[in-house]
């Protein structure tokens, strides 16, 4: 990637939905989508980067090699870093028991710069060709900014091309039961507050992973959503939570902890509503994952400048209410962004309180390994800065197997049957929204 650069970016004269563009690009080389409220946009998409990080390189690191960029004003993101960091980075991080097996092992990150995207402007209503131009990438860049203008104003639209068979849990009721019986037996000898423990559900897969991504955003229509595909598989992320957003020198965080279902009568709604916030057991997930985010951020941040501006909001959600909270605070001199996710990865409301002792247990009693599966999804921008998703909610594909993790919040006064029944709950929305049944 070349060391410096300066801003190109023209309009280009299309309203093509951000899910149809999505699918044009699923064939060329590592493709890329972020659909929703990314960037304070609408949509960015690209494909074909100047670098892939090698595995043995420094994800973290990685988030701080980008070029000096003149021009960037605005909206525009330009280009950056694109990508995943896996779950099991967390071995990298802390000394941790071995994670349990992994079905499908996925790379433990995957992070690929590019120079050029296309930015959905879902307030102005329109597309952007954005570059961080460099002279030796000119006639690149221009041959395809003439290429992204054809496909945004080809109007022919094609029938989605994938098949998905019947879901199967991964483990027994009876065994996830007894997990989230022992996780309680942690938390009364006080080794924890609390856990996330998991299961992965999995079916047969053919056909092209965009075309799942682009139904099931389009069903869902949820903030964060992500698609990456490459020669390890794909993964189609319908995420609600923001896991990081640096702006400037500004943090933010938005941790999700408490869920309920929301019916689509507004009087039961509201009703729905007003029990998530009346949860003592769900506001106490919620603010003991505050609490640690407050303590992530505080060990890079200025001081003093942690926060919590708002608390426990119930936010509707496709089908479901969510308790919300916010965490901001104000980056120290001299840290970057491989600090910031160092201190916070992996995110906090889906592995527990305390994090590191949280995260040994759920090795201890999972079944199965997590791949992509809460980690984090997102970009780095030299211009825009960084914005990552929890991954969450998150279908990963490969070797003709789509798998799906499901978890909740163990507390002390969990019930472990409903915990089980939580999982598949939570599961039972994303599946359908997929299917390819009639």
């Amino acid at each position: 990637m070349p060391e410096e650069a300066r801003l190109f970016a023209v309009a280009i004269d299309s309203r093509l939905d951000p899910l149809e563009v999505v699918r044009r690009f699923g064939r060329d080389p590592r493709p890329f989508a972020l659909v929703g409220a990314w960037a304070g946009s609408g949509a960015l998409v690209g494909s074909e980067p100047v670098a892939l990080l090698g595995q043995h390189d420094d994800p973290f690191r990685a988030l701080e090699q980008v070029p000096v960029v003149e021009g960037g004003t605005g909206p525009h993101v330009g280009g950056g870093w694109f990508g995943y960091l896996g779950y099991q980075l967390n071995q990298r991080l802390e000394h941790l028991p071995p994670a349990p097996p992994r079905p499908s092992a996925l790379p433990d990150h995957s992070l690929a710069f590019y120079d050029h995207l296309l930015r959905f402007d879902a307030r102005g209503d329109r597309w952007w060709f954005e570059a961080l131009w460099s002279p030796e990438r000119d006639g690149f860049l221009r041959s395809r900014l003439e290429l992204m203008t054809q496909r945004l104003q080809d109007e022919s639209h094609h029938p989605y091309d994938y098949r998905i068979g019947a879901f199967e849990v991964l483990e027994s009721e009876e065994r996830h039961v007894s997990s989230v019986s022992r996780c309680r037996d942690h938390i009364y000898a006080g080794d924890i507050y609390q856990a996330n423990l998991c299961l992965r559900l999995e079916a047969p897969f053919s056909g092209r992973p965009e075309d799942l991504f682009a139904r099931g955003a389009a069903e869902l229509r949820p903030l964060f959503s992500a698609f990456i595909k490459d020669g390890w598989g794909a993964l189609a992320s319908f995420s609600p939570e923001l896991f990081l957003r640096r702006r400037g020198r500004e943090v933010h965080t938005v941790p999700i902890k408490g869920t309920i279902k929301r019916d689509p009568v507004p009087a039961v709604a509201e009703r729905q509503r007003r029990a998530l916030l009346d949860s003592g057991k769900d506001r106490a997930e919620n603010v003991m994952i505050v609490d640690l985010m407050r303590n992530d951020l505080g060990r890079v941040c200025v001081p003093g400048t942690v926060r919590v501006p708002q608390m426990l909001r119930a936010e509707a959600h496709p089908g479901v209410w969510h308790l919300v909270s916010d965490v901001v605070g104000e980056l120290r001199a001299g840290a970057g962004d491989a600090d910031l996710m160092r201190a916070c990865f992996p995110p906090g409301s889906v592995t527990g309180a305390p994090k590191v002792r949280a995260m040994g247990i759920i090795n201890e009693l999972e079944s199965t390994g997590r791949e992509i599966y809460t980690g984090a999804i997102g970009f780095v921008s030299p211009l825009w800065g960084l914005e990552f998703n929890v991954a969450i909610r998150t279908f990963e594909i490969a070797g003709g197997s789509v798998w799906l993790g499901a978890g909740g919040g163990v507390v002390a006064d969990s019930d472990p049957h409903a915990e089980y029944l939580e999982c598949l709950a939570k599961a039972e929305p994303l599946i359908r929204a997929v299917s390819t049944d009639p």
